[in-house]
């Protein structure tokens, strides 16, 4: 039987197959009575958003649908989506999908009363303070990947569409009041889209476990975090109708995002601005460049990964560990660069210059540089 339990860490979350099934009393225990569900547009149609209208219909809730959300979300689907909100009288938002529709979702929350462009809550100092909070609406969050794990997030990722720069926005009231983590609305993720969310929470769990901050409880999730998805991921791959290994490849995502608050590192600095660039897959662009990010980092990374080679149950050290990396991403036809994706090696400068005003940069184990970035990406081409 798959797992099932109710945690209240890093919130309330609801685990476990069918438990989409408590949608509405969710939203009763937030006082929601006229929910906003938002979501990305290729999930708008589909049995899962319409079972979960369905359920919160049958509440009695007046629920509202909103799915103009694009796979990178801009200001403008966050405008769009804050004018379904108020236009739709709604007092609360169940943030439903993969990354893209989870963090439009909670910025949907936060946006409507605030008297600040969103921008100036990008995730700098205690710029979070400038939001009025109490204009924050509750937020039920309700992941149907398993990757990003934004569902346990303070944040979410913003694309500015005239600058194609990446932006985090974070307040502390972004955390969803309740997470109902279901593995079985998993279960239809095509086998690209299993492979790179998967991918996406291995990348937050290595990084975050690399990371040179002290923070061992972190630590210690991310670790395992890396055992689950390596013991689980090719297992979903190959099955993707295995719902324990679903399961667990949840929880990895979730943990991942716990993880991270130690930091991440280069590989999402630069695939931040490669996604918004290109409009790549964030978790595949992440696996991508997580090997040249390995090599960058060697020097200060060889004894913790030998540590975490140890754990996993692969031998040889960091390079045991990087040759795992090699071949689990093999198995899970991603492309060896970014050139396989597409992708010319002919902005570079550009690519190294957003990937500096990066967040993530301060968490890379290795100092990043503007030159030694530049080399690092030309190393992923």
């Amino acid at each position: 039987m798959s797992p099932r339990a109710n945690w209240s860490y890093p919130t309330a979350i609801k685990f476990g197959a069918g438990r989409i099934v408590e949608l509405a009393d969710a939203c009763n225990s937030l006082g929601i009575k006229r929910p906003l569900l938002v979501t990305d547009k290729g999930l708008a149609g589909l049995p899962i958003t319409r079972q979960a209208l369905a359920i919160l219909a049958d509440g009695g809730l007046e629920a509202g649908l909103f799915s103009d959300v694009d796979p990178n979300p801009n200001e403008n689907n966050l405008a769009a989506g804050v004018k379904a909100y108020v236009n739709g009288g709604h007092d609360g938002v169940i943030a439903f999908g993969g990354g893209s529709g989870l963090d439009l979702g909670k910025l949907v929350a936060m946006m409507p009363g605030q008297t600040r462009p969103v921008w100036d809550f990008e995730d700098i100092g205690d710029w979070w303070t400038r939001a009025d909070a109490s204009k924050i609406a509750p937020i039920i969050a309700v992941p149907t990947t398993a990757g990003t794990g934004s569902e346990v997030g303070r944040a979410g990722v913003l694309t500015n569409s005239e600058t194609h720069v990446k932006k985090i926005i974070f307040h502390p009231k972004l955390l969803p009041g309740i997470v109902i983590c279901d593995p079985e609305l998993t279960v239809g993720m095509p086998k690209v889209i299993t492979a790179g969310t998967g991918l996406d929470a291995l990348a937050h769990c290595l990084e975050a476990y690399c990371s040179p901050h002290y923070h061992p409880m972190s630590q210690g999730i991310a670790l395992e975090g890396m055992r689950l998805v390596k013991d689980n991921l090719p297992r979903v791959y190959a099955d993707g109708n295995d719902i324990d290994a679903r399961a667990e490849m949840m929880s990895a995502a979730a943990m991942g995002a716990v993880a991270f608050q130690k930091g991440l590192g280069a590989i999402h600095a630069i695939s931040h601005p490669i996604g918004a660039v290109y409009n790549t897959h964030h978790g595949m662009t992440n696996a991508v460049v997580m090997p040249p990010v390995l090599r960058f980092n060697r020097e200060k990374i060889e004894g913790r990964l030998k540590l975490a080679a140890d754990y996993l149950q692969i031998s040889g050290g960091y390079e045991g560990f990087y040759n795992f990396i090699l071949e689990f991403r093999a198995a899970l036809d991603v492309p060896d660069t970014l050139t396989a994706m597409g992708i010319k090696p002919d902005r570079i400068d550009e690519l190294a210059a957003m990937a500096m005003e990066d967040p993530s940069t301060g968490g890379n184990p290795v100092e990043m540089t503007l030159a030694n970035t530049k080399a690092l990406l030309a190393d992923c081409f």
